[in-house]
């Protein structure tokens, strides 16, 4: 290995290991419990009981094993779009397209499912899966290109490419795929296609399997392989990663594509797993709880899934304190921007602990 690269590469490697150190969960941990600190005290001043709200939180994310397959429901699109987002971020690049990605995968998963139906599922799961992925990699493409080509700024283009993705998806829905009926949608993908449900009438299936396998080899890529390490060099320095001989813009280039693949394996598993069918404006808001899901898992991707289980809690137990405690939804997404800003802020919470 080239003397030069080697150096930075093990300084590199150096800082990740102290930047994945015990003190950063600590922060994290913290910044929660201050988060649910304040979200209690605004629930009392609002007039309800905190103690039924947080009760209700919990046993509608965690209660029973229904309960518990809904909150994994909920974190299964969240651990791709959040580590799409983060691996954008070891790059030093913001993938901000991660919701048109996803619907573009999810669109050309659904395609494919039902184009080769005649498929045996062992064959057509992973070949729909696959397509979805690389759906969403080309769509990354083109804001990585413009970023290495021309300059222009990742957050601006993939913010646009997410319209021109959801409604290109739309329109291409609405002239040829489209089922009859009043609703936009595509016929159901095949059984064969269809991902194993795990609990009965759950809708939670084996792409929670999915999802942490790519985990698991998205940290072995950045932690065991050059190439993982040279991305993370041109996110740390692009200048020193150029004197080390890295061509920074290719490397951006690869982190962008690997970014929109795991967003377009969202679109993937929601298609096969969860609607069956492709069906216009089917996401949330996926892609961008993505980044918040990437900021709280510090962009590491064993981070990503617990910050994932974390929003997915939040969600499915926040529609149950919702129901039985009276707690309107909006205080859930205030305790989860308390969450965000004081991960996002550990200098504030080495403040506080220091006073």
């Amino acid at each position: 290995m080239n003397k030069k690269l080697q150096t930075v590469l093990s300084k590199i490697g150096k800082t990740y290991k102290e930047d994945s150190s015990f003190s950063h969960f600590i922060f994290s941990l913290i910044a929660i419990l201050l988060a649910f600190a304040i979200g209690a005290l605004l629930i009392k001043i609002s007039g309800f009981s905190v103690i039924k709200a947080y009760s209700s939180l919990w046993d509608g994310a965690f209660g029973n094993m229904y309960s518990f397959s809904q909150t994994l429901l909920n974190t299964i699109p969240l651990i791709f779009t959040g580590l799409a987002v983060a691996i954008g971020f070891k790059a030093g690049l913001f993938n901000i397209g991660g919701e048109g990605q996803m619907i573009v995968g999810a669109f050309v998963s659904a395609i494919v499912a039902i184009s080769l139906k005649s498929l045996p599922g062992i064959v057509l799961i992973p070949t729909a899966l696959l397509a979805g992925g690389f759906a969403g990699s080309a769509w990354s493409f083109i804001p990585g290109y413009l970023k290495t080509k021309t300059g222009a700024h990742e957050v601006v283009t993939s913010i646009m490419m997410n319209y021109v993705g959801t409604l290109g998806a739309s329109y291409l829905l609405l002239k040829y795929f489209k089922e009859d009926g009043p609703i936009p949608q595509t016929e159901f993908i095949p059984e064969a296609a269809r991902l194993t449900e795990l609990i009965e009438y759950s809708r939670l299936t084996t792409a929670i399997f999915v999802a942490i396998v790519v985990v698991v080899i998205t940290d072995i890529f950045f932690k065991k392989t050059k190439l993982g390490y040279k991305m993370q060099v041109v996110g740390e320095n692009p200048s020193a990663a150029e004197y080390a001989g890295i061509n920074s813009n290719r490397m951006m280039l690869f982190s962008m594509q690997m970014s929109g693949f795991v967003a377009g394996l969202a679109g993937s598993t929601i298609v096969m797993g969860v609607l069956h069918r492709f069906i216009t404006n089917f996401s949330p808001g996926y892609g961008f709880t993505g980044i918040a899901v990437a900021v709280l898992g510090r962009n590491k991707p064993i981070g990503v899934l617990f910050a994932a289980l974390l929003f997915g809690a939040l969600q499915t137990g926040g529609l149950t304190m919702q129901l039985f405690a009276k707690i309107p939804m909006d205080l859930m997404v205030v305790i989860q921007g308390l969450v965000i800003l004081f991960v996002a802020a550990p200098v504030l919470i080495k403040k506080m602990l220091r006073q």
